[in-house]
């Protein structure tokens, strides 16, 4: 680890996230409008229509509250891994009225950029939001102190999905929930990383990282977590996620093979939930 400008020891950063979330800035990318940087839910947009920025928004909106409605912070103390620009943790404060978020990334740049687009919040109330550098695989927070951990499209960078098992089962009081949403290999998917690699560049960079959610699941239960469950959210994610894409994409390159990976039943996007006993 090195420090910041801040203090803060600042973790090792695998070079391809480093580059993405520091000076490339994903936030700033137009197919990330609103800038929360995740595919979206897009069950309430009619995808027949044409579609606005506002949907695009909407949609990254929703995500975040299916998440947040399976991890019921209301009126609890709450942690997001991988909080990005902390839109996410403003949306938990306003409309799931959390006693407290702390917002966690790896990369300082990253939250940098969520302090200064919080800056109103953090000022009306410091008591109630605050952003933590660190891995989350080895969370800078107390023991049992807090009520529930979200993470919202990160865990597919996790690089050791164990320890961020182990940490969430740590930094929870008895009770706490878990809710993970991110994207993984379908359990069972033959040569899910060379297929993966091959369709996405993503995966080929080492950006993201190739795993099944099976790995997820075991280790959350390893780490003596109850009523472990991965639900594919799939079907309201991939098709408004391509049709988002096909105003800035042409059919055939990269990125609209994420729906093709996902009709291939290469790739899913699912919402794990847990709970410490």
């Amino acid at each position: 680890m090195t420090g910041d400008a801040r203090g803060e020891a600042v973790p090792a950063v695998p070079p391809a996230v480093w580059d993405t979330y520091g000076p490339a800035d994903l936030s700033a990318v137009p197919v990330f409008a609103g800038g929360f940087i995740n595919f979206g839910y897009w069950a309430s947009v009619d995808l027949a229509d044409p579609l606005s920025p506002a949907d695009r928004i909407r949609s990254e909106q929703d995500l975040y509250r299916q998440v947040l409605d399976a991890a019921a912070p209301g009126g609890g103390r709450a942690v997001e891994v991988g909080c990005g620009l902390g839109l996410g943790c403003a949306l938990a404060l306003e409309e799931y009225g959390p006693r407290t978020v702390t917002g966690v990334d790896i990369h300082p740049q990253q939250l940098e950029r969520a302090r200064g687009a919080n800056a109103a919040l953090l000022a009306a109330g410091p008591e109630r939001l605050r952003f933590v550098l660190g891995a989350a695989e080895g969370l800078p927070l107390a023991d049992g102190e807090f009520d529930c951990l979200y993470s919202v499209e990160a865990a597919q960078h996790f690089p050791d999905l164990s320890a961020f098992a182990r940490e969430a089962a740590r930094v929870l009081r008895p009770g706490g929930r878990v809710a993970v949403a991110s994207f993984f290999t379908v359990d069972g998917a033959p040569g899910h990383a060379e297929r993966l690699a091959g369709l996405l560049d993503s995966f080929a960079s080492g950006l993201d990282i190739a795993r099944p959610v099976a790995r997820l699941t075991d280790a959350l239960t390893d780490h003596g977590l109850v009523d472990v469950r991965a639900r594919s959210i799939g079907a309201q994610v991939w098709p408004g996620w391509d049709r988002w894409l096909s105003r800035l994409w042409e059919p055939g390159t990269w990125p609209r093979n994420f729906l093709t990976a996902w009709e291939q039943r290469i790739l899913d996007y699912y919402l794990v939930t847990a709970t410490r006993p």
